[in-house]
Parts: C-alpha cells; structure tokens; sequence
C-alpha cells in the first residue's frame, strides 16, 4: 500500500488589522483546529496509517514489495543442518518463484540424505494471504498443508514452511523504527506486525534493510505467544541483472544450539517461468516413477 506524505505551508502575505496578535493566536488556533480535524477524520477511515507514515518506512516497504512483485528465478543449492557439536547434514534444494497477477507462485523441493522428497508449491496473494500445499515422504499426491504444520521444521532444519515466503511486507501494520548500522551497512528498520487477518505464526518480523540495495542483510521474528525469537543473517549479496539476491542465508532458533543454512549454488534470476512451471503434480508423476 502506498503512505501518505503530507506538508502544510502556512503563507502570510499580508499584514493583519487593528489588533493583529489577536487575530494571529485566532488565525494559528483556527489552522490547528482545522488540521486536528482532517486528522481524526484521516484516521477514522485509515486507521493504521494516519501516524504510522514516513519517508524511511514508505521507501522501505515500497522497495520490498517491488522486488518480491518483479521475483521471476530458478535456482539450485542446499540446506544444511549444523548441529551444536559441528554435525552436518545436508539436503539438496531446488526451487523456482515467480510474481503472476495473483500473486508469488514458489515451488521447491528438497531430497535428503536418502531417497526421500519433499515437495512444496507456496501461493501468496498480492495482500500476503499464503496456501501452502505439499508433496511429503510418503505421499503419491499433492494435498493442503494444515496451518497447524506451518511452523514445523522443514526435514528437521530450522526453517519452517512459512519461512519459505516473505510475506510479511504485505501485512497491514508496518512501523519504521529508527534506522541502525547492521555491520557496515547503514539500513532502514522496519516492524512488520500480524493482525488477526494474518494467517501466520509470528507476531512481528524486524527487518534490517540495506538503504542502498533494498535487500534485507538482517530479520528477526518472534513468534506468537511464546515470543522465541528467529534469526536469519543474509551473506554474500550480489547483484544479477539488475537483480538483487543472497548467496547464502542463516536461520538460529533461539535457545536451540546450532543452525541451518540455505546456500544458493547456481540459477537464473530471470527465468521466463509461466503457471505449467507451478504445477506439483510433476513432482507425484516424478516420484511414482522412481517407486
């Protein structure tokens, strides 16, 4: 959504009469009472934004939403789960995105250590509604993933599925915070915050966003209820085409030792992909074959 920038110039251009104090508290009282009014009346028909606009949080928002809106790749790497004690395990990953009218289309599929897949097709509306169907080890036949699975680890890593999406910067409750160094990188601060609209298990995602680039180096998310916080640490940000991305990403649970790292091996950040490339039932067809 865009937010509303406002500036009031009062001009004076000529003098006041007889008692021209007087006239000038009434003039600066009438101005105030005037702009109060249109605030409240702002406010009442967009609550959310009448105090919550700025230049730092319009750019910041706007520049998300516009590159997650232009997401059209194909990439291939891995997830690798470290343990506290330096065990690894890693997981191939394949996956493709693409922004349609209605919204980000994300399919990936990742095989561990044996045979088995899974396979995950995330839709996101362009107000940030997410469905998430899947393929799971087991499983012949796509189905809809339950909201109750949403935060389960991805084969046991620290992501979950609804980490796959950023779908946050299409909340309605967006709130700039004061803007920080993350590293050496001067970055806008933004809260994004759930509403009850929001299918969704965290209660806020902090994003530290580089002010150059538009890409986030840095996010906290906290989670519903309990309010254990995740951290995920972006690496090696390079630019394809015009086409800012991450080589690597980071996931820390808080409170759990270890990590899970997504690394990014090779792809394409214009892919050309269109809906056929989004459809799950090649990954059941691709399985039957190997059973």
């Amino acid at each position: 959504m865009t937010f509303l920038r406002r500036v009031v110039v009062l001009s004076l251009s000529r003098k006041f009469g007889r008692y021209p104090a007087a006239r000038w508290a009434n003039c600066i009282f009438g101005t105030i009472q005037g702009s109060i009014a249109l605030l409240v009346l702002f406010s009442l028909v967009h609550p959310s934004r009448a105090f919550a606009a700025n230049p730092d949080q319009d750019t910041a928002l706007t520049g998300s939403r516009q590159r997650i809106e232009k997401l059209d790749y194909r990439m291939t790497g891995r997830v690798t789960r470290v343990e506290g004690n330096g065990k690894r395990t890693n997981y191939k990953f394949v996956g493709k995105a693409h922004w349609f009218p209605d919204g980000l289309r994300l399919v990936c599929e990742i095989s561990g250590p044996g045979s088995e897949k899974t396979s995950l097709l995330l839709h996101m509306s362009v107000t940030g509604h997410v469905t998430i169907e899947a393929v799971l080890p087991g499983e012949k036949t796509a189905s809809v993933l339950p909201f109750e699975r949403w935060n389960d680890p991805l084969v046991g890593t620290d992501f979950s599925y609804e980490d796959m999406v950023e779908n946050q910067f299409f909340w309605k409750n967006q709130e700039a915070l004061p803007a920080e160094k993350y590293g050496a990188r001067d970055c806008f601060v933004l809260k994004s915050k759930s509403g009850s609209q929001d299918r969704t298990y965290y209660d806020s995602v902090t994003s530290w966003i580089d002010r150059g680039i538009l890409y986030p180096v840095h996010v906290v998310k906290t989670l519903r209820g309990t309010g254990q916080q995740k951290e995920f640490i972006y690496y090696g940000l390079r630019q394809i085409g015009g086409v800012w991305s991450a080589t690597q990403v980071e996931a820390k649970l808080q409170g759990k030792p270890g990590s899970s790292i997504l690394v990014i091996e090779g792809g394409s950040g214009k892919a050309n992909l269109g809906r056929k490339d989004f459809d799950l039932s090649q990954f059941s067809a691709q399985g039957k074959k190997v059973k």
